[in-house]
């Protein structure tokens, strides 16, 4: 997540955060977090229309960064990841944002992705 969030700050493309990221420190960046990467950039225009459909009251630009790159990783694991499951998804995202966000993010990203759960076999068909 912080590879995305990095790479929307700096107005670069995930891939080349994640490339500086290699070139210019020591960190072994795991493989699953560069699936996540790859993934979130395959369908971030979906990820992103789903969000701002399904998000009441609050628009993509309007959320915190933190928050959008929380819902975005927890979109594409709910929608687009066979692997993890649907209640780990979600609430692997309503722990980061208890970690990194407001008060009222886990409340607001627990509603939201639970939205796109429920309507997760709609929203793929």
């Amino acid at each position: 997540m912080d590879i995305l969030f990095e790479a929307e700050q700096r107005s670069v493309s995930p891939l080349e955060a994640l490339q500086a990221r290699r070139e210019k420190t020591d960190t072994v960046i795991n493989g699953y977090s560069v699936e996540i990467i790859e993934g979130v950039m395959a369908h971030g225009t979906q990820i992103d229309e789903f969000l701002g459909t399904y998000s009441q009251g609050w628009t993509l630009d309007r959320m915190p960064a933190v928050d959008r790159m929380i819902l975005r990783v927890g979109t594409w694991e709910l929608l687009y990841n066979e692997d993890v499951p649907d209640t780990v998804a979600v609430s692997e995202a309503v722990q980061l944002a208890t970690m990194l966000s407001t008060d009222e993010s886990p409340t607001f990203i627990n509603g939201l992705l639970g939205r796109l759960q429920q309507l997760k076999p709609t929203l793929l068909a």
